[in-house]
């Protein structure tokens, strides 16, 4: 090279390989050679001195933190036997980091050279500087089995609970952990088959009886056949991935991104920042970012990542665990936007208007730092005028920016009107021995709401994008209500006092006229269930049908596509549509859009039923030792065995069969969504109060049985027919009732 580099250049260099920052890759580089050293030495110098630049060694790097979660070296072991480590990509200011070892009874021996995962946590006053935890050992992916172990007077063997987990595993005397005969377990392979073909286990986690709380997450992640082990070439990809350097991106490194998750999120896949407009012509208006990891730079199409990503379709939540889509190393350190740490990313820059309405946008590949990681209820009490530490000094600059430019994205959701239903949702809260503390309602800040905004607005902005580019993607699909489900909803609002329309295009104004209209009210919990189970489920399709629920015209998922496949597909349309490189959407991609919409909008439903079974178990063994404890509640569902009651407590659903309901026959009416006694004429429907005793409560399967004590305030009669089927009291016809029995005539006609 002629001339010598510029600072902006060598900082460029700097952020694009930082494997190789020694002053003879800088000067190799740059075709820097003799003399000219010397005034390299002295440029790399003032970098160091400006604070853009930390010296280790005779390396410079970026200022910099470890993240969380971080791929370590064993070093060291102290005198006392105690694990050191250091990080494999320091790329912090002063003296590299020391990682002190925290092994639990369960972790594989450790020692020094062996590269691990782990998760960190920053000390202050000691020796070291972090305190890690081991994920798993770096190249090392050993099958992993759950099931009840069975003990033989030398070790045992593990039966699998997978039923489609033919064989058995033995266990060698000395690797049972402990466990006792008939205790369910988790264990990973030890070695090669034994001479009776058997795979050899290690058991790593003893879990107690098959119905205790540690066991439940478990038994419904196999049940419902959850992928719950990454396969070795998948995490040997992910393994071998380096961090995104500045090449081919924007540097919004100087961007005060944030992100503002649940206090106990382990990923941060969405980051915003928002601040005035300084257009005059959008005066009072809102320049608002909002970055989201980029998943694609590693996962790329065709890879062992990509073929199980796509396989899972989703990550699954429950109360104890995670059930990922991508591995540790991804979701939790390379994908995950850490505080301080350069990160690759997919930004959208929105200009907003003071009425909240979408002007203008622009996506942008780019490379950001995360200025704080936020929680909810910090942020909400720093708005609130109780800033903490790490609030205090935002509160200007971004904090209140954020709550400005939300204040006029919620003006404009008011008049949009999407459905505003109002379902608390409960959230079950678990001691360390995995046992249920309580079920508590799931807070609804303003501050989820700033976040749930941003991210609406990204998605209508990546959908828009894409159509217009005519780039193939996923749209996320929510139908209108069919119109039988509109009538059994009429029924009930009639029942009630209130009026929905008929005769007209549906919108969600008027959904939202029937929920505010029984809003603190008696009825007002019947409503807002009537409504949900009006709606279809939203699904993907690269079709677009339009989301009626949030009233929008198109719609797609762009927002984490660390836990959706759907995302990372629309993530690699964005790529394509702007020539960002040749990790975008690829022939193959396109050929099976439809089919993949099928199978993740099934794998979102799968993990839908996996973890509302699991909360049912956990609920019930919560509520297992409050048996013949009463409890209030409102009939939540109708079937011929009996009526479904949800309980105020904890949002737990029990059954009160309909034996249980006194010496008389019930018929059942499907359209009305009755139970009627034929002696009494006792009519059991939903929205109706009871007070319910607790009968029976099963952890292993979720089920609570329950006796009905009253019902609207009032103890129900008991008929004395014996339970014989006699004719039920008259009564009026509801108009879905009589509309049935008239098509009924017809297709009796039709027969004849």
């Amino acid at each position: 090279m002629s001339t010598m580099p510029s600072k902006a250049e060598i900082l460029n260099w700097i952020a694009e390989n930082p494997t190789q920052t020694a002053k003879r890759d800088i000067a190799r580089a740059f075709g820097i050679k003799g003399a000219a050293r010397i005034d390299l030495k002295r440029m790399l110098k003032e970098l160091e001195a400006e604070g853009h630049l930390a010296k280790r060694k005779k390396t410079y790097r970026d200022p910099d933190r470890l993240p969380p979660v971080a791929v370590l070296v064993v070093t060291d072991q102290t005198p006392d036997g105690e694990l050191l480590a250091k990080a494999m990509e320091w790329q912090g200011e002063g003296p590299e980091p020391v990682v002190l070892l925290l092994p639990l009874a369960s972790d594989p021996a450790l020692g020094e050279g062996d590269r691990i995962l782990a998760r960190l946590t920053e000390v202050k006053g000691e020796a070291h500087h972090y305190e890690g935890r081991l994920i798993r050992r770096i190249g090392t992916n050993p099958r992993k089995v759950l099931g009840v172990f069975r003990k033989r007077a030398e070790g045992g063997r593990i039966v699998p609970i997978d039923k489609g987990a033919a064989r058995e595993w033995t266990v060698a005397a000395g690797a049972t952990g402990g466990a006792k005969d008939g205790e369910l377990v988790e264990a990973e392979q030890a070695g090669p088959k034994d001479r009776m073909g058997l795979a050899r286990a290690r058991i790593t986690d003893r879990l107690g009886d098959p119905s205790a709380p540690k066991a439940v997450s478990l038994i419904a992640i196999h049940q419902h056949g959850i992928p719950d082990d990454f396969p070795d070439e998948a995490v040997a990809e992910a393994d071998s991935m380096k961090p995104a350097g500045l090449k081919g991106r924007e540097d919004l490194r100087d961007v005060s991104l944030v992100t503002i998750d649940p206090a106990d999120a382990r990923d941060h896949d969405d980051a915003v920042y928002a601040q005035p407009d300084d257009d005059p012509k959008n005066e009072g208006g809102h320049i608002l970012w909002v970055a989201i990891a980029d998943v694609a730079h590693y996962v790329t199409p065709g890879s062992a990542l990509d073929a199980e990503a796509r396989r899972r379709g989703n990550s699954s939540y429950f109360p104890d665990r995670v059930v990922p889509m991508l591995p540790d190393r991804l979701s939790g350190d390379l994908c995950s936007l850490h505080e301080g740490v350069p990160r690759a990313c997919i930004a959208l820059r929105m200009q907003i208007d003071t009425s909240g309405e979408k002007i203008s946008h622009r996506f942008v590949r780019g490379l950001m730092r995360s200025a704080a990681s936020l929680n909810y209820r910090e942020v909400q009490e720093a708005m609130d005028g109780a800033p903490n530490e790490k609030c205090a000094p935002l509160m200007d600059e971004i904090i209140r920016p954020l709550y400005a430019a939300y204040a006029a994205l919620a003006e404009a959701r008011g008049r949009r009107q999407p459905l505003d239903l109002d379902l608390p949702e409960r959230k079950v809260v678990l001691g360390e021995d995995g046992k249920v503390l309580s079920v508590n309602i799931a807070d609804r800040l303003d501050a989820h709401k700033l976040i749930e905004e941003c991210m609406v607005l990204a998605n209508v902005a990546a959908a828009e994008t894409l159509s217009a580019k005519k780039t193939s993607l996923l749209f996320r699909v929510h139908e209108e209500p069919p119109p039988e489900k509109l009538d059994s909803l009429r029924e009930v609002a009639e029942a009630a006092g209130l009026v929905l329309a008929k005769g007209q295009v549906l919108k969600t104004a008027h959904l939202n006229a029937l929920l505010h209209g029984a809003r603190d009210t008696y009825h007002s919990e019947v409503i807002n269930m009537s409504t949900l189970r009006a709606m279809t489920q939203a699904y993907y399709s690269p079709a677009n049908f339009g989301h009626f629920g949030l009233s929008l015209k198109a719609y797609a998922h762009f927002t984490s596509p660390i836990r959706r496949y759907a995302d990372l597909i629309v993530h690699r349309g964005l790529i394509s549509a702007h020539g960002w490189g040749k990790d975008g959407l690829s022939p193959e991609d396109e050929s099976r859009l439809e089919n993949t919409a099928e199978h993740i909008s099934e794998t979102e439903r799968r993990s839908m039923m996996a973890e509302r079974d699991t909360n049912d178990r956990y609920l019930a063994a919560f509520l297992s030792e409050r048996l013949g404890e009463e409890f209030s509640g409102r009939i939540s569902g109708i079937a011929k065995f009996g009526a479904f009651v949800r309980l105020d407590e904890t949002g737990a659903d029990g059954l009160i069969p309909v034996r249980s309901l006194g010496r008389e026959f019930f018929h059942f009416d499907r359209d009305a969504g009755t139970l009627m006694g034929s002696d009494t004429g006792l009519v059991i429907g939903l929205g109706q109060r009871v007070v319910v005793r607790l009968a029976e409560a099963a952890p292993v399967t979720g089920g609570l049985e329950l006796e009905l004590i009253t019902l609207n305030g009032k103890s129900p009669p008991r008929g004395s027919g014996g339970g014989r089927r006699g004719k039920p009291v008259k009564r009026k016809l509801t108009k879905a009732g009589k509309k049935a029995a008239k098509d009924k005539r017809k297709v009796s006609r039709k027969r004849r």
